[in-house]
Formats: C-alpha cells, sequence, structure tokens
C-alpha cells in the first residue's frame, strides 16, 4: 500500500503544481503573477502540504478493495479537515486549495481502491469516486464544515437549512442524519464544487479531461494544455466563485470572453495572446471579486486524473 499511496499522492500534487504554475492564466495566481495578499509560492507549499492527507485517503481506498474497511468507514471529512489543516499550517496566503482539496480527496481514495487490483484508467476511476461519495456519512458533513471555516473561503454563499456558519447546523446534521453528499446536493445549483461530487464530477471527467489530452496530444506542451483546458472550462461552466460575490450575468460574460479567447487560437497566435493579457486585466480586481477560483479547482482534478492514468508532461 505503501507505493500505491506515494504514486497517488505525488501524482495529484504533480496536477496541483501544473495548475498553477501555468501561465498566463486569467484572473488567477501563477508564477509570473501575485494577487497582493496571495503569492504564488503559498500554492506550491499547499500541494507539498497536502501529500499526507492524500497518501492517507489513497491506503483508505485500498483497504476497501482489500476489504478491511467498509466504504462507509473511509472518513472522508477527517481527510478533508487534515488537508485543510495543514495547508493553514504551511502558508500564510489564505484559502488556496479548499475547492480543491474537495474534489481531490475522494479522487485519491478511488485511485488507492483502483490501483490494488488494477491499473487506473479515467472510467475506473469515476466508478469507484462515485460509489464512495455515495457512502458519505453526517460525520462526514461535519468535519468538512470544520474544514471549511478553518479555510474562511471568500464568497461562500447560504443556504436556508445547514448553513455553514451556523454553529448550529453540525447538530442538526447529526439529529436528521445527512450525508455530505445530501448537503453538497443542497448547494449543487450555486457551486460547481458541488455540482460535481452530485453528478459523478462531469465536468472533469466529460469535458476537462477529453479536452486536456486532445491539447496534449496536438501541441504536446503541458503549458499550453492546461492554460486551454481552464479556458475551455470557464468558457463552458461559469465560474461559480465569481456568480457569489457578483452575480450570474457577469460570470456568463467572463465565460463569453474565455469563448472568444479560445476562438482567436489563444497562447498559440498573437491575437490570442492579447486578447489572454486583456482579460487577465479585466479579472483582476482589487478585492478579487472576478477571480474564477472554482475554474482552477475543476482545471486541477482534470489534471489529476491525467497524471494519475500516468500521463508524462
Amino acid at each position: 500500500m505503501g507505493d500505491i499511496g506515494d504514486y497517488v499522492s505525488g501524482r495529484i500534487q504533480l496536477a496541483l503544481l501544473l495548475e498553477v504554475s501555468a501561465y498566463p492564466k486569467p484572473g488567477n495566481v501563477h508564477r509570473t503573477r501575485d494577487f497582493e495578499d496571495t503569492r504564488y509560492e503559498d500554492f506550491l507549499a499547499s500541494a507539498v502540504a497536502v501529500s499526507a492527507p492524500l497518501r492517507e485517503a489513497s491506503q483508505r481506498g485500498c483497504l476497501i478493495s482489500r476489504r478491511d474497511i467498509g466504504i462507509a468507514d473511509v472518513r472522508i471529512g477527517s481527510i478533508v479537515k487534515s488537508a485543510v489543516g495543514r495547508m493553514n499550517f504551511w502558508e500564510r496566503g489564505g484559502n488556496t486549495s479548499l475547492g480543491s482539496i474537495l474534489l481531490l480527496v475522494p479522487i485519491a481514495m478511488a485511485a488507492g481502491a483502483v490501483m490494488y487490483h488494477n491499473h487506473i484508467t479515467p472510467a475506473r476511476l469515476r466508478a469507484r469516486l462515485t460509489s464512495i461519495i455515495r457512502h458519505t456519512t453526517p460525520l462526514d458533513a461535519v468535519e468538512v464544515y470544520d474544514a471549511i471555516l478553518m479555510a474562511k473561503p471568500g464568497g461562500m454563499g447560504k443556504i436556508e437549512r445547514f448553513d455553514v456558519t451556523d454553529r448550529r447546523s453540525r447538530k442538526a446534521i447529526m439529529e436528521q442524519k445527512k450525508t455530505l453528499l445530501d448537503i453538497f446536493k443542497m448547494s449543487s445549483e450555486w457551486d460547481s464544487i458541488a455540482y460535481e461530487w452530485t453528478k459523478r464530477y462531469p465536468v472533469t471527467f466529460e469535458l476537462g479531461y477529453p479536452y486536456l489530452i486532445h491539447q496534449l496530444k496536438k501541441w504536446d506542451d503541458i503549458r499550453i494544455a492546461t492554460v486551454h483546458t481552464f479556458l475551455k472550462i470557464l468558457s463552458k461552466v461559469p465560474d461559480t466563485l465569481i456568480a457569489r460575490k457578483v452575480g450570474i450575468v457577469k460570470s456568463r460574460e467572463i465565460s463569453s470572453k474565455s469563448k472568444l479567447v479560445l476562438a482567436a487560437g489563444g497562447l498559440l497566435t498573437e491575437k490570442g495572446r492579447r486578447m489572454i493579457e486583456e482579460l487577465d486585466c479585466f479579472l483582476r480586481t482589487p478585492k478579487h471579486e472576478l477571480n474564477p477560483g472554482t475554474t482552477a479547482d475543476l482545471t486541477a482534478s482534470t489534471l489529476a486524473v491525467a497524471m494519475l492514468e500516468g500521463r508524462s508532461i
């Protein structure tokens, strides 16, 4: 199991590093652009920080396949909470990776479960991932609530029942036996991370991954493939972090701009590169209201699937 844990955690960490290093990725931190309060190095530190939780997640996946533990006993919530705690300890730039952690911990578990018997393919990974998510518990929900408050994310939005900022929600979740999947279903209409959970990761597996592989085969350049995949996801899926901060109309406007950038050639043409720079300037507001942070998380999960499959860069 140790070798599997090392492989899975290393591959997913590589995905995180590739995502944040891709440049110029409009509106986000990358290796040539920082925010005033969050730097590229904060994201590098976060990618290192989550190594142990990702390894643990993959090893628990192995235990499922060995039937040493039941699928409902993997404790996704505790691993998410551990990863966020380590993120906070390793860097001072605030919430760099909560969305990615929420997407990647189940992927790590599924990867460990698959690798114990077979090599990883996207289909096998998705099937096992779906099963793990369906068996979450109320305790997972409570521990993820703790993790969210630890991360202090911006633009969370609110739900009428079980609001994360209401301390009474934890008691209600346990008493009413609401699982983590139940909670995500309540917020899936306005949060793409929750939508991925409830719909078997459609953006990751059906949009992001095929497009990333196409770009890699066509250009054989991981930076180009990553930036273009980021733009493709943003063009098709209005960023819900932006929508919660400034409204869906503005989020859709940004999606339309991203589509035009790709139509102009993206990084491959002078016009496309100029449009990327213009979009980057447009998105960089003082309070980061137009930061496509959820799109970055979805790009990271897309890269994780490709890296776990064994793709080289």
